[in-house]
C-alpha cells in the first residue's frame, strides 16, 4: 500500500538505522536515503542531489510517512561558530527537512492522509558549544508546529522528537564508556542510563503510526528526564 511507505533520511547508522528497522518490523515499507549507504545513496546536503533523490524515491509512488532524521553538529564556542558551520547546519537540518516534504506532500494530500517526524535534540532548548546545532535542531521543532497548523485538515500531522544523550557510535567515541566525563553525563540523567536508538524509534513510531491522528504539533523528549527541572547537560 502507498500509505504504507516511510521515507528516513540519514538511516543508515544510529538513530535512523533504528528508526528504519523499527519501521520493516512494523511492516512498512521503508526508503532510507542516506550519504554513506541506504536504498537511496545522496548527498542531502546539496539541494540538487537531494531532489534527485527525492525524485528517485517516489519513482515507486506517493510516500505518506516522512522522517527528517539527517543532521550535522559542528560544535564550537559561541566566539568560533563560523557562519560556514552555520550555513552547513541549516542547509542539512533545515532546507533538507523542508524540501523533503515538500516532494512528499502532495502524495499525502492526494491520500488525505500523512505523518511527519522532524528529528530534533534536548539541545534545542540550549547546549553549550551548540550555537548551530541547537538553532536549527529548534528550528525543526518550530517548523513542525507550523506545518501542524498548516496540514492538519488534510490529515497530516508533524511532530517532533528531541533526544537526548543516546549510545551511538558517534557518542561512544566522543564519550569513552567508564571515563569520569561520561559517568558526569550518566549521573546528570534521572534514570542513570544513556538512552538507545531503539528508544527513539519507539518515539518515532507512535507518531507515524495511523491511531496517532489526534497529535500533533507536539515535541517528545526522549532524554531519560533530563528536560525537568535543573538536570545537568
Amino acid at each position: 500500500m502507498s500509505s504504507e511507505r516511510v521515507l528516513i533520511t540519514g538511516g543508515a547508522a544510529g538513530i535512523g538505522r533504528a528508526t528504519a528497522e523499527r519501521c520493516k518490523a512494523e511492516g512498512y515499507d521503508v526508503v532510507v536515503i542516506d550519504h554513506l549507504d541506504g536504498d537511496i545513496v545522496a548527498d542531502l546536503s546539496d539541494p540538487r542531489s537531494t531532489a534527485a533523490a527525492l525524485e528517485q524515491a517516489l519513482k515507486n509512488g506517493p510516500i505518506t510517512r516522512l522522517v527528517n532524521n539527517v543532521g550535522v553538529v559542528r560544535p564550537n564556542p559561541v566566539q568560533e561558530q563560523s557562519l560556514a558551520d552555520l550555513d552547513a547546519a541549516v542547509s542539512l537540518n533545515l532546507r533538507c527537512a523542508l524540501q523533503c516534504l515538500q516532494a512528499v506532500l502532495p502524495g499525502m494530500k492526494a491520500a488525505r492522509f500523512g505523518r511527519v517526524v522532524n528529528m530534533s535534540s534536548r539541545a534545542a532548548l540550549g547546549k553549550e558549544l551548540r550555537s548551530a546545532y541547537a538553532a536549527t535542531k529548534a528550528g525543526l521543532i518550530a517548523m513542525a508546529k507550523v506545518w501542524a497548523l498548516e496540514l492538519g485538515d488534510s490529515g497530516i500531522t508533524a511532530n517532533a522528537v528531541g533526544p537526548g544523550p543516546i549510545q551511538t557510535e558517534l557518542f561512544d567515541r566522543a564519550n569513552p564508556p567508564g571515563s569520569s566525563h561520561t559517568k558526569a553525563i550518566i549521573d546528570a540523567i534521572p534514570v542513570r542510563r544513556v538512552g538507545t536508538p531503539s528508544d527513539v524509534a519507539n518515539a518515532v513510531s507512535f507518531f507515524l503510526d495511523q491511531r496517532s491522528g489526534f497529535v500533533t504539533g507536539q515535541v517528545l523528549y526522549v532524554c531519560g528526564g533530563m528536560t525537568v527541572g535543573a538536570a545537568g547537560s
